[in-house]
């Protein structure tokens, strides 16, 4: 297995204007159509978002081959949390959810007013979910969406009926995913990841599947229904972190991640990879990624995930 640790450069950073380090780690895969034509994302469709349970205790998940997008967060203790924007296709059930954070406010905003799963909030987060622009849909708001699978250890182990969820507003013209060929200046590589201070999250190149296979902490990343997961395409976007005002029950800090603005970051798609500049001028904006020249970097057809690198780490 080919090793590389990726570390943007001085030259780099002059040009990106950020810093960032993304180490180069092992993985999985869903086989499933190609969200919405081969040129874009499904504009119009209903969108549901679910927060996804990432801790090691959580695993597997159900239902996430199914989403279009994979968000990985960082979240309190190191660890990370995922948001998993579905609009193409809804599984049945999805899960674990758990609760939300004071970063998807500003992150799901560019899909328009989607149905947001989650356990709940915090108490302090709550009435600014209300008011954001995303349907609040949590166990809280429809408690008869949810349940418990208790072969699993609490809390660990909520999941949601989807169809039991009130439908979300559709996917906005300007955030639509664009699909097309890679440009030229990959860089052949058969294996990244991403390191948070209590997470690894891998991603291996399959040739015979064409599609990156995801791992978590060095282990195999299998969703429960679906089997493997493999996006075509991932994203190591560095950005900014900060303290939020809200911590957890043991008194971790709970991280806010700046995902709007502009900053560095890596494209991985047909075994290559793409260094790139990312840009997201405002919250209903999408985000675009382009080469040190300009040139769009177009995602290859299929699952996205986009993995939120803190720029200090």
């Amino acid at each position: 297995m080919q090793q590389r640790w990726w570390v943007f450069t001085a030259a780099f950073l002059t040009t990106l204007g950020m810093c960032a380090v993304v180490a180069c780690g092992s993985g999985t895969r869903t086989d499933r159509a190609p969200p919405g034509p081969d040129t874009s994302s499904p504009v119009g469709a209903p969108v549901l978002v679910a927060k996804i349970d990432n801790s090691p205790q959580a695993r597997p998940p159900v239902g996430l081959g199914a989403a279009d997008v994979v968000y990985v967060e960082p979240v309190e203790g190191g660890l990370s949390r995922l948001a998993a924007v579905f609009s193409t296709d809804k599984p049945p059930v999805i899960g674990p959810v758990r609760s939300a954070r004071e970063t998807d406010l500003t992150l799901l905003d560019q899909f328009g007013n989607p149905t947001l799963a989650s356990s709940g909030a915090a108490p302090e987060l709550v009435a600014a979910v209300d008011q954001s622009s995303l349907q609040n849909a949590s166990a809280e708001r429809q408690p008869a969406a949810y349940f418990r699978d208790y072969s699993r250890p609490a809390p660990h182990n909520m999941f949601v009926h989807s169809d039991q969820l009130p439908e979300g507003g559709g996917w906005p013209a300007d955030s639509q995913l664009h699909f097309g060929p890679a440009p030229p200046g990959g860089r052949p590589t058969q294996y990244e990841e991403a390191r948070y201070p209590a997470a690894v999250i891998g991603f291996d190149w399959s040739p015979g599947d064409q599609r990156w296979r995801v791992s978590m902490g060095g282990t195999a990343y299998t969703a429960a229904d679906t089997g493997p997961l493999m996006p075509s395409t991932v994203v190591l976007q560095s950005v900014q972190v900060s303290n939020s005002s809200i911590s957890d029950v043991a008194g971790s800090v709970s991280p806010l991640v700046r995902t709007t603005g502009s900053g560095p970051a890596v494209v991985l798609r047909d075994g290559q990879a793409f260094p790139a500049s990312w840009s997201r001028p405002s919250q209903d904006a999408g985000t675009t990624y382009t080469t040190p020249t300009g040139a769009p970097i177009p995602f290859a057809p299929g699952q996205v995930w986009t993995v939120l690198v803190p720029a200090q780490f």
